[in-house]
């Protein structure tokens, strides 16, 4: 048995005075629908509803241990490490200040403020996680306090192992394969050592969202590397650059293991898993989910864990959910129409609706000629295939128009 697996036990064996194992739960939805034996690793349920605490957990106690008079912890989190730290932060009683991005969901700020009360002190800094990330080790330096990391730390490492230690200890055989949601790298590292060690025969696949692959980035250059742009709407796990550290436990990872998983399908997975399932995940929980169908031929018949890794969602973001999921199904779309300004014309293309289309917005945006306007229309409908019947009677009736749905810079202007 390795240290690193040796270790990995002893910091699991020491969150049990904090927080129980979190569930390993069998899905006959998703077992079903894939033909394979799937089971949930919830980490959605532990304390703070996301991993993330046993990773904080670990690296404040073995600081704690090796230099008892540390009393002051800096940390930059989107959300989920800060909730970790702030927690750990209250059970040691020592002081944490937690810089997070301005963009972090209220809820999130919440709930790291209420697990860490007098303990902690928040900072929003930054519109970006690494611009919140720059800050607080600025930070740190001047105030010689201790930077802990969200991912990019030996201990941090060994403390999300314990994710595996648990798969170990709850599952009677070693499954066939685990999907793991990669951010920074720290879940994925501590995983992925740990199955490596203990010589499990399971294979890992890693997922990371469309807007931040810096897993895949990192693999391809031979080294971290910044990327270019950031979609920050799975903010859980839109990290610009992977860490050093956890990059070389994951430098062996080829490219093919490595899914990637678009922001607005994650939509749809969120809601199929609250509408059918009653499970709330953040767009980071529901990666390894989401990914599922890409591997459908792989994981047949196969014992598959998928790792939910938080459910730290701000219902206040559900309609931005609902939004994205149809347009990624093809179930709602927007028009650019120009419109005859004629007695009537509105109703004529009422009348081109089928009996399943709605329309969800109208708006005049302005009247580009005497006898013509420009109107913005939002159309929701049940089936994709009824926007090719309407565009069909539109064009045969003269009507011009342009589908802006997926144009980012139109749409990032009037919708």
């Amino acid at each position: 048995m390795s240290n690193f697996v040796k270790a990995a036990q002893h910091a699991t064996a020491a969150m049990r005075s904090v927080f129980p194992p979190t569930p390993l739960l069998r899905n006959d939805y998703l077992s079903d629908r894939f033909g394979a034996d799937i089971w949930l690793k919830r980490e959605d349920l532990s304390p703070v509803r996301s991993y993330k605490i046993r990773g904080a957990f670990n690296a404040m106690r073995k600081r704690l241990q090796s230099m008892p008079d540390q009393r002051h912890f800096v940390c930059a989190s989107a959300g989920n490490h800060a909730q970790g730290v702030a927690f750990a932060c209250r059970h040691f009683g020592v002081q944490g200040t937690v810089f997070m991005p301005v963009t972090t969901p209220q809820q999130k700020i919440m709930k790291t403020r209420s697990f860490g009360g007098d303990q902690i002190t928040i900072r929003l800094v930054g519109d970006i996680f690494d611009q919140s990330l720059a800050a607080a080790k600025a930070y740190c330096a001047q105030e010689s306090a201790y930077f802990l990391s969200p991912f990019d730390d030996e201990d941090v490492i060994e403390g999300q192992a314990s994710v595996a230690v648990e798969i170990s200890a709850q599952l009677e055989h070693a499954p066939d394969i685990v999907i793991l949601p990669v951010g920074g790298g720290g879940l994925s590292a501590g995983v992925t050592r740990f199955l490596a060690e203990s010589r499990a025969s399971t294979k890992v696949r890693y997922v990371e969202p469309l807007g931040g692959t810096s897993l895949l980035a990192a693999l391809r250059a031979g080294k971290p590397v910044t990327l270019d742009r950031l979609d920050s709407f799975v903010d859980g796990a839109s990290v610009a650059r992977i860490g050093e550290q956890t990059f070389d436990h994951l430098r062996h990872v080829a490219s093919d293991e490595v899914l990637i998983a678009p922001e607005n399908r994650i939509c749809i997975t969120m809601l199929e898993m609250l509408n059918v399932e009653g499970i709330v995940l953040e767009p980071a929980g529901a990666l390894a989910i989401d990914v599922l169908p890409d591997l459908a031929g792989e994981i047949a018949g196969k014992t598959v864990i998928c790792l939910t890794s938080g459910g730290n969602f701000d219902f206040e973001r559900l309609p931005e959910v609902k939004e994205r999921a149809m347009r990624h199904m093809g179930t709602k779309k927007y028009l650019m129409l120009r419109l005859p300004q004629r007695p009537g014309a509105l109703r004529d293309f009422l009348e081109m609706l089928g009996p399943e289309d709605d329309i969800a917005r109208f708006e005049y945006l302005k009247k580009t000629a005497r006898n013509f306007g420009t109107v913005l229309i939002g159309i929701e409908t049940v089936r994709p295939e009824n926007f090719i019947d309407l565009f069909q009677r539109m064009d045969d009736a003269g009507f011009t128009y342009s589908d802006i749905t997926d144009d980012e810079v139109i749409a990032g202007f009037v919708i």
